[in-house]
This record gives C-alpha cells, structure tokens and sequence, in this order.
C-alpha cells in the first residue's frame, strides 16, 4: 500500500483509526468458542463492524503465535480479511542479523500478505534493511514506546552528542528509508514529548498505540503531531475491541469505533 493510498482512505472515511486485533482467547464471548476458528470468527466480526471506521488493522502476532498451528492459521486468514483499503500491520516487532530479517521479511510480506511490520532496530541497519527491500511494503520502528521499562534505554543520552537513544534512534532510521516506506512507533502515553518528537521527524507516520484502555489521550496527540497530510494512525485494541463481552460485542465495537472516528473528524478538519 502507498502512502497516497493512505492518505487518500484518511480524507475518504475521515479517521485515522487503526484498530488493535491483539486476540486473546480467554476473553472473546463464550458463544463464539463452539466455532471452528473462534478468533477469526471473533476477528471476522470485528472487522466488518468496524471497517466503515477504521484505516488500518494492527494484528500483535504474540497472540496468535500463543496458539500455536492453529493461531498462525487464524493470522493467516484475519490478514487476507481485512479489507484492501486498510493498511495490515503485523505487530511482530522483529528484526535481527540480515539473513534472519530477510526471511522474516518473507514470512511477514510474501507468505502472511501483511503491509507493515514494527521492526525492533536494537541491532541497527543491517537488520532493518532486508524489510525496506519489499515494494509498497512498510517498517514501522519502534522509537519511543509507553511501557514503563521504555526509559531503561530510550531515555538514556549520548555523551557524544548529548541526545536520548529514542532521539538517535528516529534521526538515523531516517537516513535508512524515506516517508513512503518507513514510520515510527510511537507510544500514546508520551504525548508530553510527542511535539518534539514529531520535530525530529516532521514528514513521516506514526503509528501510536496506547489511546483508550492504556490511558492516552487523543486530543493531546492529535494537536502536537498531526501533520498536513495527517501523518498518524492512532491505535485502540481493548476499548474497542472488548467493549462488550455479550452477543452484541460488534454492535458494541462499532459503537466505539465510531466515537474515535468522529474526534478524529473534528481535527482533521483543522488541517486537511
């Protein structure tokens, strides 16, 4: 997918909504567990609920790899569901020495059909550069996430130059690849560093996870790092994905969907 095609659907349904699959087969609705495939049954559901809302899908492959066999069977089916319009992450945070990368890059790209991975860039640019060989394809790197660990390392500054690693991290990965193929991870919960973080890298996406059940506030993101062309994609898994445990948990999560996307409307509608 490229990056016009991105924008184009974000003016198209006016959200910049990217909708967290993370699965858990404990807490998807006991009616569904008689199925063949609960999580996909229970993904199916999401996803035609919340399709008129949403721009891209976020499936966090932990889930689905907990299950073994049949939870790569069901990421393999969820991935091809989901609509062409909307961008298909897998939330797989890989990356390794570039042989390893490279078939990562194949498992994710060419095998699962993905459009994205998140990339760890721990081991720098040769394990990054097998993923960014892949036409219409996306790295996401993390830079700055909102776990609390995140400041064990991201926060810790350079001697040489005086900058955090989180900073190095988003200044050199852009040397690596251009905005129409690479984006950064960057967590919700940091808004407060959000408007610097988006001077550091002013033309590219962010992926921001962290809106709704892990407490970060949309309007703080929206107005710090918004860009002409929109430049994020916001990500809500729990609060919408489990915002009912009944029969009508699609109901509910369209419902929820559509709450984000209406914000979102709102500041779109001062830049765009």
């Amino acid at each position: 997918m490229t990056r016009e095609q991105i924008i184009g659907n974000i003016k198209k349904k006016q959200s910049y909504l990217c909708v967290g699959l993370d699965t858990d087969l404990q807490k998807i609705p006991s009616h569904l567990k008689s199925s063949s495939d609960p999580v996909f049954e229970f993904n199916r559901q999401i996803i035609d609920a919340t399709w008129p809302y949403a721009v891209a899908y976020k499936v966090n492959t932990a889930f689905y790899e907990a299950l073994g066999p049949a939870g790569w069977e069901s990421l393999n089916k969820t991935l091809n569901y989901i609509p062409a319009d909307c961008l298909r992450i897998a939330d797989a945070k890989r990356g390794d020495i570039g042989n390893t990368s490279a078939m990562y890059a194949k498992a994710f790209f060419e095998q699962l059909h993905a459009d994205a991975i998140t990339v760890a860039p721990y081991m720098g640019e040769d394990s990054v550069r097998p993923f960014l060989q892949f036409k219409n394809k996306w790295v996401i790197v993390l830079a700055h996430t909102s776990n609390p660990g995140a400041a064990d390392f991201q926060l810790l500054e350079s001697k040489v130059t005086d900058r955090k690693l989180y900073e190095e991290v988003i200044l050199k990965a852009q040397t690596w690849a251009s905005p129409d193929e690479l984006m950064f991870v960057v967590g919700a919960t940091q808004a407060d560093k959000i408007k610097h973080i988006r001077s550091l890298a002013p033309d590219y996406f962010f992926l921001v996870p962290g809106i709704g059940a892990q407490g970060g506030d949309l309007g703080e993101v929206s107005r710090n790092a918004l860009t002409s062309q929109c430049g994020l994609l916001v990500n809500a898994s729990r609060s919408i994905i489990y915002a009912s445990s009944g029969e009508d948990f699609a109901h509910a999560a369209a419902r929820e969907a559509q709450k984000i996307q209406q914000q979102m409307a709102e500041y779109l509608g001062q830049i765009i």
